[in-house]
């Protein structure tokens, strides 16, 4: 790739980031209000709630906004051609012998 390509990382790593986090939130969304493993009636019975909904979408968002940042990083891979360059793989039977330590 020219420099001229190249894209501007910190613009795509932000919006891959904020993208993660728009997941989060409606991951956690889901999960509290189909009460999964009753998440939803522990946090709304709780007086700290709030934290436990802001850890939620926090740490969700950082996992999923890794991961649409390196799904993007290695999708821009370029692809050379030049995996047939050695030719067909062929098997070759080898001879091992054991011998007896003394």
């Amino acid at each position: 790739m020219r420099p001229e390509n190249e894209p501007n990382l910190m613009r795509l790593y932000l919006r891959h980031c904020a993208i993660g986090f728009g997941l989060s939130a409606v991951f956690v969304a889901l999960i509290l209000w189909y009460d999964v493993a009753g998440l939803g009636g522990l946090i709304a019975g709780s007086d700290v709630g709030y934290l436990a909904v802001f850890l939620l979408w926090f740490f969700n968002g950082t996992v999923f906004g890794s991961v649409q940042f390196a799904i993007v990083v290695m999708s821009q891979a370029d692809d050379d051609g030049d995996d047939d360059r050695r030719g067909p793989l062929i098997p070759i039977r080898v001879e091992a012998g054991a011998s007896r330590g003394q």
